[in-house]
C-alpha cells in the first residue's frame, strides 16, 4: 500500500502535478513494452497518478489505479479509464491484462513482495511488467532520497538489481532495460513454468 502521507500530498499537488512533472519515457517503457510475449491490448498504469504512462504508450485500453482521488479526476480529464485501489490487493481478474506500468511511483508503495504477486495475477501468461524509477546507490539518486524525506514522503528506493530479485522471488523473468539514476525493469510472465528465471542486462 501506499504510505498515508503520500497519498494526502499527492491528492493536494494533482491540480498542478502535470504543470510541474515532466511527461514520462516512452522510449524506455516501449523498449520494456517490447518484452511482452503478447500483444499489448489492455494495460493497467500502477501508481498512475494523472496518467502520464498510460499517455505515452499506445494500448486499446488504459486503465489508471491509483489511491490520490485527486490525481485520477486528472486522469479522467485526459480521457483515461481510472480505478481508485490500493495496488497490493488490486480489483482486477486474474489474468486480465497484458501490460502493467509503474513509473516514477514504486518508491512511494509499501510490501513490495505483494503488490508483485498481485501484478504476476492479473498478467496474462507472456505479459510484461515495466518499472521505472530512481537508483538510491548513485549521487542523484541520494539527493533524491534525502529531498523526498525532507518533503514528507515515505519513499524507498532500491537499485535495479535489488528489484529485479524482489521479481524474481514472485516468478518472472527480468530485464535491466535501462540502468542508472532513472532506470527501467522489466519482468515477463512466464509462458511455461519450467523456463529459466535469469536476469539479463542489455
Amino acid at each position: 500500500m501506499v504510505g498515508v502521507s503520500d497519498v494526502s500530498t499527492f491528492d493536494r499537488f494533482a491540480r498542478v502535478y502535470d504543470l510541474v512533472m515532466p511527461g514520462a519515457d516512452a522510449t524506455q517503457l516501449g523498449r520494456a513494452l517490447e518484452r511482452s510475449e503478447r500483444p499489448v491490448d489492455r494495460l493497467l498504469d500502477l501508481g498512475g497518478g494523472t496518467g502520464r504512462a498510460a499517455r505515452a504508450l499506445d494500448a486499446n485500453q488504459r486503465i489508471v489505479l491509483d489511491a490520490a482521488r485527486g490525481m485520477l479526476v486528472r486522469a479522467r480529464d485526459h480521457g483515461l479509464a481510472t480505478i481508485q485501489g490500493d495496488a497490493s490487493r488490486l480489483p482486477v481478474a486474474p489474468a486480465s491484462v497484458d501490460a502493467v506500468t509503474i513509473v516514477d511511483a514504486l518508491h512511494h508503495v509499501h510490501g513490495w513482495d505483494s503488490l508483485f504477486e498481485e501484478v504476476f495475477r492479473v498478467l496474462r501468461p507472456g505479459g510484461v511488467l515495466a518499472i521505472s524509477d530512481f537508483d538510491p546507490t548513485t549521487l542523484l539518486g541520494r539527493l533524491l532520497v534525502t529531498g523526498e524525506h525532507l518533503i514528507g514522503f515515505e519513499s524507498q528506493f532500491v537499485s535495479p538489481q535489488v528489484l529485479c530479485d524482489h521479481l524474481e522471488r514472485v516468478g518472472f523473468e527480468t530485464i535491466v532495460v535501462d540502468d542508472g539514476f532513472g532506470y527501467t525493469v522489466a519482468g515477463v510472465v512466464p509462458k511455461r513454468e519450467n523456463k529459466s528465471r535469469s536476469t539479463q542486462r542489455e
